[in-house]
């Protein structure tokens, strides 16, 4: 009869370290789903476009190539008048608000009214392109403070009214770019445009669009 009673409390022995054994799981458990609840959601990485090599990359990363082509893309946007500067100016600049910073934005508005007021918008069309072989090399990126750049893009600007050519030159503009991930849903690049760098934009002579690409700035 003893044995069966030492038999019995073994096993509620055994049932007891179980139901602790139990317990410590679901402690964990919820530990876990609590931390996984407070992650993110969402990791931005920013490919550069170039995976030959491999790359390693980092969260929150942002590569010299990207940095680039995003200020060369929104640049663009931000000059593209199809039809009639007057209007597209306007346009633009509020189709690309989530990409530059308030500050630029407001020296966008400021000279879209000079222009307006010196009768530099009425049925112009204006765009940009990127000159050959001055296209994104390392060169063309400089690293100002982190999350701070300035872009060197070498463009052509085409401008005409009613069909006449007024201007056609080819112009080298430092663009200053920003860390600005303050809206993911309207902005997913997380960078914006903070305006010119450096000396601003200015003339490229012939002599500079022979020499080697990205020299001299």
């Amino acid at each position: 009869m003893r044995r069966y009673r030492y038999e019995i409390d073994n096993v509620r022995a055994h049932l007891r370290s179980l139901w602790t054994i139990i317990g410590l799981q679901i402690i964990v458990i919820l530990a876990l789903w609590f931390g996984w609840s407070q992650s993110s959601r969402y990791l931005t990485v920013h490919v550069p476009p170039d995976l030959r090599s491999g790359a390693t990359l980092a969260v929150d990363e942002v590569p010299a190539a990207n940095v680039y082509a995003f200020a060369f893309y929104i640049f663009q946007q931000v000059n593209r008048w199809p039809d009639d500067g007057a209007r597209d100016y306007g346009k633009a600049i509020f189709r690309i608000a989530p990409y530059v910073t308030p500050r630029y934005r407001a020296d966008l508005i400021a000279d879209m009214e000079l222009k307006g007021r010196q009768g530099e918008l009425a049925y112009r069309v204006r765009g940009v392109q990127e000159v050959p072989d001055h296209g994104y090399e390392e060169r063309r990126v400089d690293v100002l403070a982190p999350g701070v750049w300035v872009v060197w893009l070498d463009l052509d600007l085409f401008e005409s009214v009613k069909g006449m050519t007024v201007k056609k030159t080819t112009i080298r503009y430092p663009l200053r770019v920003v860390r600005l991930s303050v809206d993911p849903e309207t902005n997913p690049w997380g960078l914006a445009l903070d305006g010119y760098g450096a000396t601003g934009p200015r003339r490229l002579s012939g002599a500079e669009l022979a020499d080697e690409p990205g020299k001299g700035h």
